[in-house]
């Protein structure tokens, strides 16, 4: 399970240094992919295999599950961390996730999560006002 938040800088390259604390969960091969918000999500290859097959497991009739499934598989890319710890991001990637040398890279459970730090800054700001509200739409019983 991946969890925390964590900063780090892309380089010229287009690496960013991935945390052991995350790297021990994902394995060296991973898969990177556009998220449905401006960040990217991080997938163990295994993980990754079981969400493509569910996408490709849904009735190709329908629009919508051609349209999520093109749009999201179109968007990944099967990546390896290197022995430093980092991973090279696809310039595709990079801009649409609109990252610059700042990054923050969270723990969401099964994923982790690439973010630029000024777009997660926003995007946390934003959303811890309604942390209460949106709680109380979820029925989580711990």
């Amino acid at each position: 399970m991946f969890i925390g938040e964590f900063h780090f800088n892309i380089d010229d390259k287009g690496r960013l240094f991935i945390p052991s604390d995350l790297r021990k969960d994902l394995g060296i091969e991973v898969v990177v992919a556009r998220g449905i918000e401006a960040c990217l999500y991080v997938y163990p290859l295994e993980a990754w295999k079981v969400i493509a097959d569910k996408l490709s497991s849904l009735s190709f009739t329908k629009k919508n599950n051609r349209e999520f499934s093109r749009l999201f598989l179109s968007g990944a890319y099967q990546k390896d961390i290197d022995t430093k710890g980092r991973i090279n991001l696809d310039q595709l990637l990079i801009d649409y996730a609109h990252l610059h040398k700042e990054c923050v890279i969270i723990g969401v459970g099964s994923r982790i999560e690439i973010w630029d730090k000024a777009e997660w800054q926003k995007y946390y700001l934003d959303r811890q006002s309604v942390i209460d509200t949106i709680s109380e739409e979820i029925e989580l019983d711990i």
